[in-house]
């Protein structure tokens, strides 16, 4: 049995025994266009008053809406080259089974789905769609692009999904982000989620005493002394970058998880889309 196959019978699994399931949370503040303002009605939902307009006119009014059934949900990787990496499975092979798990959820939901790959380019983009044979293009897409030598570029990810995407949209995007990105327009034209994808090693790595690295952006060696000192300054660099990372999703209102590559990713995924 294929990899390709692996991902998709366990993600499969996990969605359809519930651990992802159809969670209506993911969705909520979507899918509803606002139509108009009138008075107050008996059985009107008191959540729907406008209290401003009420404040003004003495009388209750409240807004109107039309709901839409119908929710497009855009997954978007980041596949640059510092995702060939894993101490047990790679960073890469994770994010495909994330886009398989999220993937089998919005199909059960009824919903239609995209999906964009990108790295210091667009790679790839498949058109909305609620085939599974789509969905399986998407994880295959992932699992064997090649990432090595290739850069993360989020301000084009920014760019071009603002750009394309017309209709109020779900984004995930997802990837390991040791860049941190600029989503603030984007945030505010469609709600937006961020898998952060890393491996416990790349965070903590173990003292190597002299070792030659290898940058899998970039291709460059990097030979040196790891040991405890030097080990314990890089793990702060990553600790300090994160939470500026942390920071600038709070502050654009973009909810966020990191899931490590031996994470049980489905638990990960229903805490963050019931918005615990």
């Amino acid at each position: 049995m294929s990899r390709l196959q692996k991902i998709l019978i366990r993600a499969r699994r996990q969605v359809f025994s519930e651990m992802v399931g159809n969670n209506p949370s993911i969705f909520h503040g979507e899918g509803y266009d606002f139509i108009e303002m009138r008075e107050y009605q008996h059985g009107d939902d008191i959540r729907h008053i406008d209290w401003n307009i009420t404040a003004k006119m003495q009388r209750p009014y409240v807004k109107v809406f039309r709901e839409e059934r119908e929710l497009n949900v855009v997954m978007a990787t980041m596949l640059c080259g510092s995702v060939h990496f894993g101490s047990k499975v790679f960073k890469q092979e994770t994010i495909a089974e994330l886009v398989a798990q999220v993937g089998f959820s919005v199909l059960r939901n009824g919903d239609l789905l995209s999906h964009y790959l990108f790295a210091d380019r667009l790679y790839g983009h498949d058109r909305p769609a609620k085939k599974l044979f789509a969905l399986h293009k998407q994880v295959a897409d992932v699992l064997n692009f090649d990432a090595l030598g290739k850069k993360a570029d989020y301000a084009l990810m920014a760019r071009t999904l603002f750009d394309r995407l017309r209709r109020k949209s779900l984004i995930i995007v997802i990837g390991d982000f040791f860049e941190i990105p600029d989503f603030r327009l984007l945030a505010k034209k469609h709600e937006v989620l961020c898998l952060i994808v890393r491996d416990r090693l790349e965070e903590h790595p173990p003292v190597m005493g002299f070792s030659a690295l290898s940058d899998p952006e970039s291709g460059m060696m990097l030979e040196g002394d790891f040991n405890r000192s030097s080990v314990a300054a890089y793990a702060a660099k990553v600790a300090a970058h994160d939470r500026a990372l942390f920071e600038r999703l709070r502050k654009d209102q973009i909810r966020f998880t990191k899931i490590y590559t031996d994470d049980v990713a489905g638990v990960k995924l229903r805490r963050l889309f019931e918005g615990r």
